[in-house]
């Protein structure tokens, strides 16, 4: 097993935390990652770019100048694409469902290699939670500058969850909670800083963030789910 260093909102060494060597030093294939980030941000698209060619566009039919004796261009109506309020031409279109299906573990297998990577280069911090008694910005700053990171940083901490039996088994269902309320309103006035549950977390989040920020139970959250 690996280990992280923990501290406290304060940004003090208080411990280490074991990690999981499967989840420290995972490996995945460099195209199977590529591929899954190119699908997560092709769905983010909408798709709805809209324009009108001169077929669509109301405008007058009458002919803007004489066909001929002024030595002008011949033009039939002011719908064409030179003229101003025309129609385009090969403009964007709302398309059919582009969406890409994404392999779930493939989906996995990223985001775990993606979170190794963070590890092996010294990227990932763990602090024990996010209790804090009222909202204090300055502490979150303190910490930042205490652990040196530079550029956009993001934390992760544990979902709720509440148990709903069913007639064969007891589900998990993650639901809504107060529990992260002081900590998210510290974070959200800091630039380059996001928050965000562990259990909605994409590879793309764990890319683009340069350092991670955990909480302990939330390490442990995401190590039961990439296993």
């Amino acid at each position: 097993m690996s280990a992280l260093k923990k501290y406290n909102l304060a940004g003090e060494e208080i411990g280490n935390v074991a990690v999981e060597k499967s989840l420290a030093e995972s490996i995945a294939n460099s195209q199977m990652v590529k591929d899954y980030i190119v699908a997560l941000r092709a769905n983010a698209r909408q798709w709805s770019a809209n324009t009108k060619t001169r077929a669509e566009v109301k405008h007058t039919t009458k002919k803007p100048h004489p066909q001929k004796g002024q030595g002008r261009a011949r033009h039939g109506n002011l719908v064409g694409p030179q003229f101003r309020g025309g129609g385009r031409v090969f403009g964007p279109k709302p398309k059919f469902d582009q969406h890409i299906r994404i392999n779930q573990k493939e989906r996995r297998a990223a985001i775990k290699a993606l979170i190794a990577e963070k590890i092996q280069s010294s990227q990932l911090w763990v602090i024990p939670d996010t209790a804090m008694e009222t909202p204090k910005t300055q502490t979150i700053a303190k910490l930042l500058k205490s652990l040196e990171c530079r550029g956009r940083t993001l934390f992760l901490a544990e979902s709720s969850y509440a148990e709903v039996k069913t007639e064969d088994k007891v589900q998990k269902v993650s639901v809504s909670s107060d529990k992260h309320k002081n900590f998210i309103k510290s974070v959200q006035n800091l630039p380059r800083a996001e928050f965000m549950l562990a259990s909605n977390i994409s590879g793309y989040d764990v890319m683009v963030a340069r350092n991670i920020i955990v909480t302990e139970s939330a390490l442990q959250e995401l190590t039961q789910w990439l296993k």
